[in-house]
């Protein structure tokens, strides 16, 4: 029975801890006037996204359905799942960034269960060209394609 609760007090921490990430991402988003800003903002994010490894510029770590080459990986430590990113185009790359900040370091259930409401939040989706919008909706299926091979792990 405690271990039970205490995996449910980890979850809710957890999710917690997700949620809290996604408040602060809409906090510093508050602080611009206007979109240009929060698209220079999310430039620089991509421009202080870790460089990937080179071996992982391929079409097997390619993310499928974006206009633009990203390139992602994922690997276990611990029981959590880290991601690691690249892109060819500058603002895309801090699409992926905003992900990693809030995705990376999680179990892969909490990858699974989180919700991402940041994204609305902030205006995202709102504010990016509908091509743009399907490449962030396959940045996210893949994270969470990850997580769900985590889960299925034997």
């Amino acid at each position: 029975m405690n271990g039970q609760r205490n995996k449910r007090n980890r979850s809710n921490m957890a999710a917690s801890d997700i949620k809290q990430t996604e408040e602060e991402i809409i906090s510093d988003f508050d602080l611009f006037e206007d979109w240009t800003q929060k698209y220079e903002y999310i430039i620089e994010m991509g421009l202080k996204l870790p460089p990937i490894d080179e071996k992982y510029k391929n079409d097997n770590y390619r993310i499928k359905g974006c206009q633009s080459s990203v390139w992602l990986n994922s690997y276990e430590k611990g029981g959590l799942l880290y991601f690691e990113a690249d892109s060819d185009s500058a603002f895309v790359k801090g699409e992926i960034a905003l992900l990693i900040k809030v995705l990376s370091g999680r179990t892969p259930q909490e990858i699974m269960d989180a919700e991402l409401n940041f994204i609305d939040a902030i205006g995202l989706r709102q504010h990016i060209a509908v091509t743009r919008a399907n490449g962030l909706a396959s940045m996210i299926k893949q994270i969470k394609t990850y997580a769900l091979a985590g889960i299925n792990k034997p």
